[in-house]
C-alpha cells in the first residue's frame, strides 16, 4: 500500500481546482451523522461494494433445494451434496464453496443474503444498468449525483459531537481513481488511489503545493491538506500491518481489490476518519467459461471473500457498528449458454455483512426456476426491489427518515416499502 494516494478530488495525479471543487468533491457543507452516531454507544460505518459486470447470484447463493436447478444448470449447478457441494445456509440455499469466510460470518449471524432482488432496470446494458443502480432513480435518465451522496447530504445530528471526529466524518470516501456515480453529488468526498495508479508526491512537492494553495485558494488548500492527512494514516497503518514471519500477501487478480478493502477498513475504522465509503470490483461479466466451481467466477468469488475478510480484520473494534452492502447492476441468465457461460440477466442476490447486521438468514420471496416462473423465459424473476434493501440499511443504520429516503435519496420510490429488520 506504500505509495498509495488519497485526495479530495477525482484525479489525485492532477490536483486541480476543478477536480477538487467540482462534482463529488464539492466542499459545500452537508448535514452531519445521525444523533446517535457519536453518542458513545453507536458510531455507524457503511461501505458499499459494487460488483461491476453482473453477478451470477445463482452461483453465489445457489437454490440447491429447487428441483429445477440441475435441469437448468447441469454440471454448473452448486448443489447441497457431492463433488463441489456448497456450504449450507438455511436448508434450501447453499453458498459457493469459494467463500468460507463469508460462510463463517453467516454462521455468526453477521451476514445475510437477499435473493431474487433487482433494481427497477429491466434491460441488459451494463452502462444503463450501472447508472440505475448508482443513481437510485426508477429508470434510465440523466443523473449527476448518486443515492449514496444524496444520503450523505441529508444526514442529520443533534447535540454535541466530537469536533475532530465530526470534521472528518463529514466526508465520504471513494476508493479508486474515479469517484463513481453513486458517490457524486454535493456532499464532499475524498478519493483514494492505489499505488498502481501512479507515484506518490514527494514531501517537497507537497510543501510547495500547500504554500501555493494557501496563498491563492484557501478552500483548495483545506481539501488538499485533508487528503494528505488521510493518506498519512493509510501509509502508517500499512507499515504497521506489513506481513510478519514470512507471511505471503494475496497474489494475482485479487491482490489490488484485497488491498483496497484493507485501506477502506483503515480509513473507516479510524477514530478521526470518514464513516461512509464505496469501492468497486470489476470482472463479473461471465459470458464464456464461467467456472462456477473452478475457474474465473470461483476465483472472483474467492477474491471477494478475501476482501471481506481483509476489511473485517483491519477495521478493528468498529466492525460491531459496520454494515457492508454488496450489490451489482443485474444478474445472469438462469440457463448456461453454449460456451459454458451465462448472459445478461435480471434478478440476482445482494449481500449484507458486518457486526451491525442481523444475519444468519437468506431473505427471499423465491419465485422458483420452473420454465413458467422465469422472467422472459430466461432469467431469475425479481421479487424484491433492491431499493427496499438499501432503504432498510439507511433508515435503521443511519437513522434516515422514510420520507427523505422515498423523496430525495431514491426519488419517486414512496411505493417501494422499506425492508425491515436488516440491522441490529
Amino acid at each position: 500500500m506504500s505509495g498509495s494516494k488519497i485526495s479530495g478530488c477525482n484525479e489525485a495525479i492532477a490536483l486541480s481546482r476543478r477536480g477538487l471543487l467540482g462534482g463529488a468533491a464539492s466542499l459545500s457543507l452537508w448535514g452531519f451523522l445521525p444523533k446517535s452516531a457519536f453518542a458513545g454507544t453507536r458510531d455507524p460505518r457503511l461501505l458499499t461494494v459494487i460488483l461491476r459486470g453482473g453477478l451470477d447470484g445463482l452461483a453465489l447463493a445457489s437454490p440447491a433445494g429447487d428441483p429445477d436447478l440441475v435441469r437448468l444448470r447441469g454440471r454448473s449447478a452448486v448443489t447441497a451434496a457431492g463433488e463441489g457441494a456448497g456450504l449450507p445456509l438455511d436448508g434450501f440455499f447453499v453458498l459457493n464453496p469459494a467463500m468460507p469466510f463469508l460462510h463463517g460470518l453467516y454462521q455468526r449471524r453477521e451476514a445475510l443474503v437477499v435473493h431474487a432482488v433487482a433494481t427497477p432496470y429491466r434491460e441488459r446494458s451494463h452502462f444503463d444498468g450501472q447508472d440505475v443502480l448508482e443513481s437510485g432513480l426508477a429508470g434510465v435518465g440523466r443523473a449527476d449525483d448518486g443515492w449514496l451522496n444524496r444520503a450523505l447530504s441529508k444526514l442529520e445530528t443533534s447535540g454535541k459531537a466530537n469536533p475532530r471526529a465530526l470534521t472528518n466524518a463529514q466526508k465520504g470516501l471513494a476508493m479508486g481513481a474515479v469517484v463513481p456515480l453513486v458517490m457524486r453529488g454535493s456532499a464532499p468526498v475524498m478519493s483514494w488511489i492505489p499505488q498502481t495508479f501512479g507515484t506518490p508526491l514527494r514531501e517537497s512537492t507537497i510543501a510547495r503545493l500547500m504554500d501555493l494553495y494557501a496563498q491563492t485558494d484557501p478552500a483548495l488548500a483545506k481539501a488538499f491538506a485533508d487528503g494528505i492527512a488521510l493518506d498519512k494514516v493509510a501509509l502508517t497503518d500499512a507499515a504497521m500491518a506489513a506481513p510478519q514471519h514470512g507471511a505471503v500477501p494475496p497474489q494475482g487478480a485479487m491482490k489490488e481489490f484485497v488491498e483496497t478493502a484493507e485501506a477502506a477498513a483503515r480509513f473507516l475504522g479510524s477514530v478521526d476518519g470518514p464513516r461512509i465509503g464505496v469501492l468497486s470490483y470489476n470482472g463479473w461479466d461471465t459470458h464464456a467459461n464461467e467456472g462456477v466451481l473452478k475457474g474465473q467466477l470461483a476465483n472472483r468469488l474467492a477474491g471477494l471473500d478475501a476482501a471481506i475478510k481483509a476489511f473485517a480484520d483491519k477495521i478493528g473494534p468498529a466492525w460491531k457498528d459496520t454494515v457492508v452492502v454488496v450489490v451489482t447492476e443485474f444478474g445472469r441468465t438462469a440457463r448456461i449458454n453454449g460456451t459454458d457461460g451465462t448472459d445478461h440477466g435480471t434478478a440476482t442476490c445482494a449481500l449484507l455483512v458486518g457486526g451491525a447486521v442481523k444475519g444468519g438468514r437468506v431473505i427471499a420471496d423465491w419465485p422458483g426456476l420452473a420454465e413458467s416462473a422465469l422472467h422472459q423465459n430466461r432469467d431469475l424473476k425479481p421479487t424484491r426491489d433492491l431499493r427496499a434493501v438499501l432503504k432498510g440499511v439507511l433508515r435503521d443504520h443511519l437513522s434516515m427518515s422514510d420520507r427523505v429516503l422515498g423523496e430525495t435519496v431514491f426519488p419517486a420510490s414512496g411505493g417501494v416499502a422499506t425492508l425491515d429488520g436488516l440491522v441490529g
